[in-house]
This record gives C-alpha cells, sequence and structure tokens, in this order.
C-alpha cells in the first residue's frame, strides 16, 4: 500500500491506506491520478476534516529530506468546462473524482483597451450614451429669414430662381400692394376687373358676412361705404372695420387695427384700445389665417357685360382655356338670322382655345374661333394654328 502526497489549496495532505480503506465503503467513482515518484514512504497520518480544515497540527508532519527534485512528469489534461473528467482505474488503485467549476469567458474586443480601469466598468458589456447640450445663459437671438438670405447670398454656394416679378395689384382696402400675411391681411381676392380685396380686409368689414360656402356677401357696400370713411391710425380713406362699441365712431383698416392693438373676438367682432378690457379675453382672437375656400360672391353676368361694353381693354379676358378677343356686333337687318333661342351669332366675334392637337397625341394646339357673315346667314370659321404645319381652316353654317 503506497501513500500519496498532493498539495489543494497550498496545504500539503497525506492519503494513507488507512484512509483508502474507509474511502473504498463509498459509492463514488474516483478516477486516479498517477502515482508520484517518490520512492520514500511517509509515515502514516490521519486526518480529520470540518469545514476543510484538518484537525492535525502542521508541526506534527514529518519532514522530508531534501533531494534532488525528479524529472517533471507530463502535465495532466483536464476535460472541458461544464463536463465532470472521468477516468477509468483499477479497482486496486485510488480514484479520484475531479469538478471543474465553469467560468465564463472574457469576451476581448477593441474597446477594453480604451476603457478606463475603473470598478464601474467591472461586468459591463455596453453602456448608454447620453448627449447633453449646454446652452450658455443670456440673451440669444436667432437670425431671421433675411439675415439668412443675405448670408447666403454673400457665400454665393446656393442657387436661386429668377425673381419673380413684383406684384403690383393693390388692395381697395388698406392700399397695400401684392398678397399679404397669412396671420395678416391674407391673399388677395378679385372683386372686378382689377380690382382686388384682401381677404380679412373684406372680412373684417362691418357689412360683411361669410355663408357656408364660403361667400362674401356684401363687399361691394362696404367698398363704397369706405370710400368715405378715414382711418383713426393712419388718417387715409377705405376704413371699413369699425369698433362695436355702442356710440364709438372709431374706424380702422384692418392692418391698422392690428397695428392699433385693437382686440379682436371670435364672433367677428372688434373693440378700440379705448374701450377694449383690460387683460386677456376668453373670447379673444389672435390668429387670422384663413386655409378654408372663401371667395367673393358677385354678378358674373354684369361683370362680363361691362367688359364687353369697354371699347379699348388692356386686359385679356379669359375663362379657363378659352381666351376672349372681341364680341362683335349686330345690325337691326341681321337680328332675324343671326340669333336662336339660346345664343347669339355677333359678327365679328373673336375667341381662341388651346386644344389637343388633331395630328399629333398628347399635344396641344390653338384654335382660333370667329364669326363672319356669308349671303346674310352667320359663317362660323375655326383657324387651326400648329407649329410645324400650315393652318387649317374648317368652316360651317352652324356653330356645331
Amino acid at each position: 500500500m503506497k501513500d500519496i502526497v498532493f498539495c489543494s489549496n497550498n496545504c500539503f495532505v497525506l492519503y494513507s491506506a488507512a484512509v483508502q480503506a474507509k474511502n473504498s465503503e463509498n459509492k463514488e467513482l474516483v478516477p486516479s491520478l498517477p502515482q508520484s515518484p517518490m520512492k520514500e514512504r511517509p509515515p502514516k497520518a490521519f486526518h480529520q476534516y470540518s469545514n476543510n480544515i484538518s484537525t492535525l497540527d502542521v508541526h506534527c508532519l514529518p519532514q522530508l529530506q531534501e533531494k534532488v527534485s525528479p524529472p517533471s512528469s507530463p502535465p495532466i489534461m483536464f476535460p472541458p468546462a461544464f463536463e465532470a473528467a472521468k477516468v477509468e482505474a483499477k479497482p486496486d488503485e485510488l480514484k479520484v473524482t475531479v469538478k471543474l467549476k465553469p467560468r465564463l469567458k472574457a469576451i476581448h474586443s477593441s474597446l477594453e483597451d480604451c476603457r478606463p480601469p475603473s470598478k464601474k466598468w467591472k461586468g459591463m458589456k455596453w453602456k448608454k450614451w447620453s448627449i447633453q447640450i449646454v446652452i450658455p445663459k443670456g440673451s440669444f437671438k436667432p437670425p431671421c429669414e433675411e439675415e439668412i438670405d443675405e448670408f447666403l447670398k454673400k457665400l454665393g454656394t446656393t442657387l436661386k430662381p429668377d425673381p419673380v416679378p413684383k406684384d403690383y395689384r393693390k388692395c381697395c382696402f388698406c392700399h397695400e400692394e401684392g398678397d399679404g400675411l397669412t396671420d395678416g391681411p391674407a391673399r388677395l381676392l378679385n372683386l372686378d376687373l382689377d380690382l382686388w380685396v384682401h381677404l380679412n380686409c373684406a372680412l373684417w368689414s362691418t357689412e360683411v358676412y361669410e355663408t357656408q360656402a364660403g361667400a362674401l356677401i356684401n363687399v361691394e357696400l362696404a367698398l363704397r361705404r369706405g370710400l368715405q370713411m378715414k382711418c383713426m391710425f393712419c388718417h387715409k380713406m377705405g376704413a371699413t372695420s369699425g369698433c362695436h362699441r355702442l356710440r364709438c365712431t372709431n374706424i380702422y383698416h384692418f392692418t391698422c387695427a392690428i397695428k392699433a392693438q385693437c382686440m379682436f373676438f371670435k364672433d367677428k367682432t372688434m373693440l378700440c384700445p379705448m374701450h377694449k378690457p383690460k387683460g386677456t379675453h376668453e373670447q379673444e382672437l389672435s390668429y387670422f389665417a384663413v386655409f378654408r375656400r372663401v371667395y367673393v360672391q358677385r354678378d358674373e353676368v354684369r361683370q362680363i357685360a361691362s367688359i364687353v361694353q369697354r371699347g379699348e381693354r388692356d386686359h385679356t379676358f379669359r375663362v379657363g382655356s378659352l381666351i376672349f378677343h372681341a364680341v362683335g356686333q349686330l345690325l337691326p337687318q341681321q337680328m332675324q338670322a343671326f340669333h336662336s333661342s339660346k345664343a347669339l351669332f355677333p359678327v365679328g366675334y373673336e375667341a381662341s382655345r388651346l386644344y389637343w392637337s388633331m395630328r399629333y397625341a398628347n399635344r396641344r394646339c390653338r384654335y382660333l374661333c370667329s364669326i363672319e357673315e356669308k349671303d346674310g346667314l352667320p359663317l362660323f370659321v375655326i383657324r387651326v394654328v400648329e407649329q410645324g404645319h400650315e393652318d387649317l381652316i374648317l368652316t360651317d353654317t352652324t356653330p356645331k
């Protein structure tokens, strides 16, 4: 019987034949370790373990004689992690079972090299990246659109389209040119031939009201009254927005009322600075943008008649793709033959229309329509004007 000496946790432990006899009663299968090449046999010593501590005093262990260490034995090959090493041995030899505790593999990456040696990185695989924007204290005024445009123009890094021609249309109420701001006078609406009014200038007039379809009624009546009323702010004619306080005669343009800090309400009423309540009001209106469909209600038949009656016209009358050039005339002797139950056929009538071509698909050309007289009857002429071809003339005695 041979004793075996091995090291565990920096303590020398001696197993003797008596220990082997006691351990042989256990049913555990213990694989054997290779025998030590030591020739001398240390005296037998019995150990009793309690909490992995031997009761045998270290001084009682026999001191081994120092000798030259034999050549190193081949290294013991342990099985991989998560598996118990099972080594079969002969029944006469000592059997030992070795269990290895699994150890997590360390993940090596390039991030570990740059991490600071701090405890906060221990066991951490990723960390959130938070951005903090620090705004310095003090008054910071962001640049306006005009300043940005001037700066980009100086750099010369942007491509801009050709400048739009200036809008010379004037509002009949406030006399300002072009469309106004959305949260202000708003866009221009056509009232008559070369007559325009701002949407809010007409809407906030005292006489004007809006229908459910979006039509503005009594705009012409408000315009006639405004020609005789002077604004309290700019002292110019055309003011139509009056204070709704009883017996108050203050009247303003819509733009002047905003500049004078008048108070507007949601029920389309206004109070001048002298009669407006102090502080804020629940029904106060502070935003004047109108995104719905709004138009001026007018008599189109009378408008067309007024256009036709004008001799020399500097404007072009257009309806869709039809451009009106001349209305013509009818003499008393032509009344019998130059009309029907639904239309009149005045001699000298001329209009042009852009319509689909008869020669090419997906291309348009110009059709010049006119009415002439032939043998006391109307003659309808259509001249087809198309680029790259001679004019084609079509005639008939009926407009169809």
